[in-house]
């Protein structure tokens, strides 16, 4: 009964700091347009990078990270006999906060920023190794997408390797799961060579 009501309190931050609308918010703030009727219509970094450029890019980029981060590493300080469980309900509940905000009508990004920033929270060094995956993957591919799919794919791995928990590997399995489920339309456009690219 405390483990449930530690897990709906965590989960209920998490949701409402993962609701927090970053790229949302940057563009309205300096632009004065709605990031959602531009481009691919997501409020992640990468639609912001094609309105304001890559320095804004780089800026929402660390900002969801550690929306992503900040809820788990609370949990990981109030409640850390809960055998990983809170933690990863708080991590949970970001990446779902982020990709469906309470503030936008339930519309959101992909998650993966946030979702990083929830695994560098649980294992900082399956985090980092996950972050420099998905830098690679980009660099080379030009293909944000790419990056994120591959980097979160192998992120069940990564954890596994570096000995983490069952419940931080089971997380990984399936925010990966959810954020190539959101990543869905880039995965066609991947197929068709009709992706774009990072210039």
């Amino acid at each position: 009964m405390i483990l449930a009501l530690h897990v709906l309190i965590i989960g209920i931050i998490a949701y409402f700091t993962g609701s927090i609308p970053t790229g949302y918010i940057v563009v309205k703030a300096f632009k004065n347009q709605d990031i959602r009727t531009i481009g691919s219509g997501s409020t992640g970094a990468t639609n912001v990078k094609r309105i304001m450029g890559k320095k804004w890019f780089f800026i929402v980029l660390l900002l969801d990270a550690i929306k992503g981060m900040a809820p788990v590493f609370l949990a990981k300080a109030i409640y850390p006999d809960t055998y990983g469980i809170a933690a990863v309900a708080g991590a949970i509940c970001v990446i779902l906060g982020h990709s469906k905000s309470i503030f936008l009508g339930f519309s959101g990004g992909k998650s993966v920023a946030s979702g990083v920033g929830t695994i560098l929270a649980l294992n900082p060094l399956a985090g980092l190794v996950i972050a420099i995956i998905w830098a690679i993957i980009t660099y080379f591919s030009k293909y944000v997408s790419l990056g994120s799919i591959i980097a979160l794919s192998l992120s069940p791995v990564v954890m596994w390797y570096f000995k983490s928990p069952a419940a931080y590997i089971a997380y990984c399995v399936v925010g990966a799961i959810y954020i190539i489920y959101l990543h869905r339309e880039n995965i066609k456009r991947l197929v068709k060579g009709e992706e774009n690219k990072v210039r």
